[in-house]
């Protein structure tokens, strides 16, 4: 692998032609130093770094850039540019690379969204854009989703202050298409290529209403041509971190030249909403030379070394007892790399999928990987598009090491609950920068809980365990397209709870709660016979 090459000046970057490096560059070193040099500087930080099995998940740092992305970034970073300049070239040679009519780099795929958005409620024009997200007064207001389509990521379009609606029927979205409607949105996946709904279906729809479709294909192999833009999609986004193996803080956005033009305008450099997603000329170069790479890049081959590394784990586990391996080859666009799937009796081995990915993500060397239990059968699932040469063995090593292990049965009989959580709880809750009032009612049943829990702005249902004086409890607060778990977890000491709640992504706050004495003094109830004779 080449060191990052420096480029004496940019003009050796032709915007018609491939990206081109000095025929002299810096001394050569092979990957395994470039790895080990990246593995000291975050160990130096105090942060373990992770064998990647899991796939392209941002949390853990999407993907690897390919070499030739680092050495465009660092040959960027070396010459000053101006950036609308920059956008117009990178636009023009994007398209030229995939066929679309143009091309954008944004910061990421989430926010060429955010910008696409914009740009459809805009129409380009600035007096709107540094208005938003007060839409007042603004023709386009609205965006259509079908439910399939609700996820996440819809954040994007809820900063630019639109309205969302969510249709289930391509009838109901047919008539949720009025004049206040900016843009329809979809998540690419089986829904949109095919069924009553798909993006065929409702470009058919819009077009003639010269409403824009945009799709957000984030973690999509790319195609040329490209598939969604030949089915009618007016814009599709992808994630430069994830297939393309480029930029992890940058999106690839092709489609319309005029829609991204105006989703351009509402990108940083430029003042407005979009100025907190800044994209640099870095990363748009290492874009276009992640997209330069992906068309030049031998996907057979790649497909077959994957294979090859999973077949070595395979060989490797399948000689423990009870352990089967069976190697899924997906075909969807999506997330489309081999997985081995590798499962065992946890009854006879003692140990379940979950337990597994938990001790290989949380000791050395930490390696993150999939686990579970369905329907009675425990697993653990590798991911290959990540991996690097070597992890195979590395993962086979502790598979073998773990699963081999003597376990003794694991007690299946819960110590017996100590304290009563019976009643209604009052919660003060610590997050980083704020307190929060929450009020828990609990059900005890021996060792089982069950009740609500009354968050901010919405009341859920609650359950868990408490053994000794020691609970555990779990809700979660459901929002359209989103939802937030609460694990609580601590001890009960003369009617006072203490401890954690871990939220994943969210992290982890601390909480006291108090069982609320209810000061009502005890009388009858008297109820009148008829209607009063008097108010």
């Amino acid at each position: 692998m080449k060191r990052r090459a420096a480029l004496k000046d940019l003009s050796m970057l032709p915007l018609a032609g491939g990206i081109v490096l000095p025929s002299k560059t810096v001394k050569k070193f092979p990957a395994e130093m470039d790895a080990e040099a990246g593995k000291q500087a975050y160990q130096a930080i105090g942060v373990e770094p992770i064998i990647n099995c899991r796939g392209t998940f941002t949390i853990i740092g999407g993907s690897v850039e390919r070499p030739e992305v680092r050495a465009a970034m660092d040959a960027a970073a070396q010459v000053f540019v101006q950036y609308d300049e920059l956008a117009f070239g990178a636009g023009k040679r994007l398209a030229e690379l995939t066929g679309a009519e143009w091309g954008l780099v944004s910061a990421g795929c989430a926010a060429g969204m955010k910008h696409v958005t914009a740009a459809c409620v805009t129409g380009g024009n600035p007096e709107k854009l540094i208005r938003i997200p007060d839409l007042s007064g603004f023709e386009k207001t609205e965006v259509i989703i079908p439910r399939y389509s609700r996820n996440v990521y819809d954040h994007a379009l809820r900063n630019v202050g639109v309205r969302l609606i969510t249709v289930d029927s391509i009838e109901e979205l047919t008539n949720a298409i009025s004049s206040r409607t900016a843009m329809i949105y979809l998540m690419a996946g089986r829904e949109s290529m095919s069924g009553p709904m798909s993006l065929e279906a409702i470009s058919k729809i819009a077009k003639p209403k010269d409403i824009p479709v945009m799709i957000d294909a984030a973690a999509e192999d790319l195609t040329i041509p490209n598939v969604h833009l030949k089915m009618g999609a007016d814009v599709v986004i992808y994630s430069g971190g994830k297939a393309l193996c480029g930029p992890q803080c940058a999106g690839l956005v092709l489609g319309r030249k005029d829609l991204l033009m105006s989703a351009w305008q509402a990108s940083a450099p430029h003042h407005g909403p979009g100025r907190d997603n800044k994209v640099g000329r870095e990363e748009t170069m290492g874009m276009i030379a992640a997209v330069e790479a992906w068309t030049k890049r031998d996907h057979k081959s790649e497909w077959k070394r994957w294979l090859s590394w999973l077949d070595s784990i395979s060989k490797r586990v399948s000689v423990i007892d009870t352990v089967k391996t069976t190697v899924i080859e997906p075909k969807d666009l999506s997330n489309r790399t081999p997985v081995l799937r590798v499962t065992w009796d946890s009854s006879k081995l003692h140990i379940t999928g979950e337990e597994v990915a938990e001790l290989f993500g949380r000791t050395k060397p930490r390696i993150a990987l999939g686990g579970g239990t369905r329907e009675g059968e425990t697993y653990v699932t590798i991911t290959t598009g990540q991996m690097q040469p070597g992890d195979e063995k590395t993962v086979s090593d502790r598979l073998v090491e773990v699963l081999s292990q003597k376990r003794t049965a694991p007690k299946t009989e819960m110590a017996a609950a100590e304290v009563s959580l019976n009643g209604h709880w009052e919660a003060d809750i610590e997050f980083f920068s704020s307190t929060s009032k929450h009020s828990l009612i609990i059900e005890q049943d021996g060792n089982w809980l069950n009740g609500s829990h009354k968050g901010e702005f919405s009341v859920r249902e609650l359950q868990g365990t408490v053994e000794g004086n020691e609970f555990k409890i779990r809700s979660t607060d459901r929002q359209p397209a989103d939802a937030i778990t609460f694990l609580f977890s601590g001890t009960v000491k003369d009617d006072v709870m203490t401890g954690s709640i871990y939220m994943g992504e969210y992290m982890t706050a601390k909480f006291t709660a108090k069982k609320y004495k209810f000061k009502y003094k005890r009388e009858k109830i008297f109820i009148p016979s008829g209607p009063p004779l008097a108010t």
